[in-house]
Parts: C-alpha cells; structure tokens; sequence
C-alpha cells in the first residue's frame, strides 16, 4: 500500500507542476487527457516549465534530483532554459535547517559544536540531494568542510527503491524490450551504490584511496580526509579553494586554457578507468572546481566521491580492446567482441552485426563533438541492440552514465574537442603496457611470490614422493628413471621457453612498430 500511495503521489507531482503535457504525449485516449485536466483544475502555469521541472524532481525526493542532475549535463539534448534550471540541482537544492546541521555534528562526535571547530558557519555552501556541506576551522587553525547526511535520509529511499523494484519486475513480466535490459539487475546495481552513498565513511575511504591514485599525475586535486572526525553521518575534510567548472567565463578571465582543461578532463577520466579500475562516478559540474591557486593553477578539483566505479581486469581489456577497433573502424572485430563476451546470442551473425554497427558509428568519424548528435546516435544503437537482442551489461552502468556526464562537461568547455582524438595516444600507450615485454615483466613479478614458496619445497617434495611410493623397489627405480627422463623433457622446454620469449620480445617490438606505424594512423 504504501508503494501504491507513492505512485499515486508521483502522479500527482507530475500533473501539479504541469508536466502531464510530457508524460501524456503518447497517450492518444480522449479519456486520459480529460481525467487529467479534471484532476488538475484550477491550476496555473506562474513559472516556466524548466523552473516546474527541477521543482517536481524536489518534490520527488533525492532519486529524482539526481536524474535531473544526470540530465542537467545534456545541453545537446535539452533545451537551455530547462538545461540551466536543473543545473541547480547539482548544489542549490534546498538546504534544512542549520541547527539541524549542528545537532546532528554534536550527536555524532558526541562533544559541542564550539569543542569541535573555532568557527563553523552556520550557512550552508553547498546543498545537494543526499547532504550538505559547511565551512569551518579546526581548533589547530586549518581550514575544513564539514559534510552532514540529510536526516531521515534512509527511509525516503527505501521507499522509492521499493517502487523501482517492483516496477522493475512489472516491465520484465509485461515487454521483451525490458528484459533484454535487465531493469531488475539494473535498479540492484543502484540500490547499492545509493546504500554506500548514505555511509559518509565509505565515501571518505573512496576519497583517500582516489587520492592516492590521482598522486603523481599533477591533473586532479582530491581533499584529505580528516579521520578523527569521520562518522558515518558526518565528515570533515580539508577545504578546497576553486571555481566550479561550470563558470567557464570566470575560468576564461583568470587565464585558464579552457581547451587543455577540456583534454585534461578526459586523460583523467581514462586513468582511472583504463589505469586504476576506479573512477569517479558522479562528475556532473556541482561536484567539479578548478584551482586557481599560483601552485596549482588549472588543477581539477574533484568533490563527493559518494559513488565510484570499479572496473575488473576483463571489464578493463573488453573496453579498451573495443575502443581500439574503433580507432580502426574494425566493426567486425567489435561484432567479434559483442559474441565472445556474451552480450548477444551465441548464433548471431557477426556480418550482419557488423553491418549495423558500421552504419551507426561510420558517419560520425572524424568530425567535432559539436557536430554529432549523441541523440541520434544513441536511438540508432538502441534500435541495433534491440535487433540483435543484445544484452545491456548491469555492471557498467555507472560506466555509461560517466561517459555521458564527461562527454557533457567536454561540450561545455569546448565544443570543437575531439574526443577520441585526445583518447587515442592514452590507449596507445596503455595497450602497449598490456601486450609489452613491461606488461610480460610485471605479470612475472606479480607471479613471483607464489613461485618463490614453491620451488624450495620441490626437493622436499620428491623425496617425500619417492619415499611413500606404494610398490616394490624396481617401481622406485622405474618411478625414478622417469622423472628423470621428466626433467631432461623440462630442461629441454626451458630451453624452448628462453628462445621462444627472445622471439617474443622481437615480436612486441615489431608489434609496437606496427600499431605506431599503421594502426593509431588516422584513416
């Protein structure tokens, strides 16, 4: 009952700000479209649709805002005035109250709020779906951001969770089209990642261990975690001092290269997908700034690492081996991946997929970002995969949604950024680190510990073997004789092995040469 009483209060939401004209668009039945302006008398359109949509998703509660936040990034596929208005989504949704923001840092530290900081704000600089955040000062004098969960925060989206559950096994029961995308495995994924982002501590471990990563390649900034006042309700972190991102005019005026910005965006992006199997996963531009300090000028600043993404080995080498045919427009070495990973039926014909891949992706090579239409791309390939009963893989869903969002923030800064022209040197290099002798050594350096325990106790081993033989004596002779002949064998494949991993080294070597020379060419 009370999921029905949430669907109904959807509904309502959704004609008391006016957007049944939308949500009622395909429905062609007198009868519906009379029900609502029934239901809605009296009402009045005061405000402009962009301002009653980013209010409806407010109303809706934190699921809502973070699609119109989602959304906010696609400027191609939106008109501006509602694209501007759910940019407020990202940090100006409306904050609770401050003596709320207080209680709940004494609760959670169980000392006063004057024990804890010499100063603490009392207005908020930030507010956002799931939490806000305000300044403060340590007693010791440095300067901090205190982020505080929304209360009640939990039981509002355990509720909506419930729906999309439940609405999820309804499509699945009632259309072929659902189930080929998995809407049950696919709200699950989100259920997760919306639980971790309610546990502040985890988001703090995700902030230590991406800043980490980050260190060394003097691209992106990530704040230092202050452990002895983390809490799962509350987190104090060193402050950052940027501009959001999304005031390209400000960044323009301090001297920033707004073009290199854009490149660095995207060779951050791949590092952490292709290098650390780890990304930020919320990078719409609330959670973006850009340092103007002397000492890091032009740095990126990343913020709210409530949601990551983590990638495996396999993940990370399907990926990147399908952006490589790309490169080369092998479309059938890419109908070839689609089979072998599973993703359509094992009796599909690769020529017939690889013709329809082609004729998706073929028109848009070479050509600026402003000219594609991510729109019609995106209809063409869901038109594809719906004829090949492909399947959309749940586990890189945040993947998907983080292409987007980069994708979106890179039209912003610089709509003539090509962005597989600024990818393709970063996988050049990366495939060469996997199919380099560096990739051979590094696997045999990962292997060693395990070889390492093993080879001292071989002796021990065959002594032991020899020993407890069942049989007679000429059985250990016999026994003997043939491992003997065994280690001649092995000498031998030793020997083998050494020549073969010389060729192979000249093989990489001609391999790079080759992959330099013709395969990272533009065509």
């Amino acid at each position: 009952m009370r999921q029905f009483a949430r669907l109904i209060y959807i509904a309502f939401t959704v004609l008391r700000f006016g957007l049944d004209d939308i949500a009622l668009s395909h429905f062609r039945q007198r009868w519906v479209r009379a029900l609502a302006a029934v239901v809605t008398i009296g009402r009045r359109y005061d405000e402009a649709r962009g301002v009653r949509l980013r209010q409806a998703l407010e109303r809706l509660g934190p699921i809502f805002v973070k699609f119109g936040q989602v959304l906010s990034t696609r400027r191609d596929l939106l008109p501006l005035d509602v694209a501007d208005e759910l940019a407020r989504l990202q940090d100006r949704v409306a904050p609770f109250p401050s003596t709320q923001a207080v209680a709940l840092v004494e609760a959670a530290f169980g000392r006063r709020i004057d024990e804890l900081f010499s100063h603490f704000s009392p207005e908020p600089v930030a507010s956002a779906s799931i939490a806000q955040v305000h300044f403060a000062t340590l007693r010791d004098g440095r300067e901090v951001a205190v982020k505080v969960l929304r209360p009640g925060m939990l039981a509002v989206i355990e509720d909506d969770l419930a729906l999309l559950h439940r609405l999820a096994r309804w499509a699945e029961r009632v259309s072929p089209d659902a189930r080929r995308l998995k809407p049950r495995e696919v709200v699950a994924e989100f259920d997760i990642y919306l639980h971790d982002e309610l546990d502040l501590v985890r988001e703090a471990a995700n902030a230590a261990h991406l800043r980490r990563n980050m260190d060394g390649l003097n691209l992106v900034m990530v704040p230092e975690m202050i452990w002895d006042l983390c809490a799962p309700g509350v987190i104090v972190m060193e402050r950052m001092h940027g501009v959001p991102i999304s005031q390209i005019g400000r960044l323009r005026e301090a001297g920033v290269d707004i073009p290199k910005l854009a490149r660095d965006g995207v060779t951050i992006f791949f590092t952490q997908v292709f290098r650390d199997g780890f990304f930020h996963a919320d990078m719409h531009p609330g959670n973006i700034q850009v340092s103007l300090e002397p000492a890091t000028f032009g740095r990126y600043i990343a913020l709210d690492f409530g949601i990551m993404g983590t990638l495996t080995e396999v993940d990370k080498e399907y990926l990147a081996q399908n952006f490589i045919a790309f490169f080369r427009r092998d479309y059938k070495r890419v109908a070839e991946l689609h089979l072998e990973s599973g993703w359509v039926p094992p009796g599909t014909r690769i020529d017939a997929l690889e013709s329809a891949i082609r004729a998706v992706c073929e028109p848009h090579f070479d050509r600026p970002l402003k000219d594609i239409s991510l729109g019609q791309v995106l209809l063409r390939l869901f038109q594809t995969s719906r004829r090949f009963n492909v399947e959309i893989q749940p586990q890189l869903v945040l993947l998907q949604k983080t292409l987007l969002n980069v994708e979106g923030l890179g039209r912003q800064l610089d709509p003539e950024l090509d962005l597989w022209a600024t990818a393709k040197p970063f996988l050049e290099r990366w495939m060469n680190e996997q199919i380099g002798w560096r990739a051979l050594v590094d696997r045999l350096k990962h292997e060693a510990p395990h070889y390492a325990r093993l080879l001292p106790e071989m002796p021990r081993l065959l002594h032991h073997a020899l020993q407890h033989s069942p049989g007679k004596a000429e059985d250990s002779q016999a026994l003997l004789l043939a491992l003997l002949s065994e280690q001649r064998r092995t000498n031998r494949l030793l020997q083998g092995i050494l020549w073969g991993a010389l060729g192979f080294a000249l093989g990489v070597g001609l391999m790079r040469l080759a992959l330099r020379l013709h395969v990272f060419m533009p065509a």
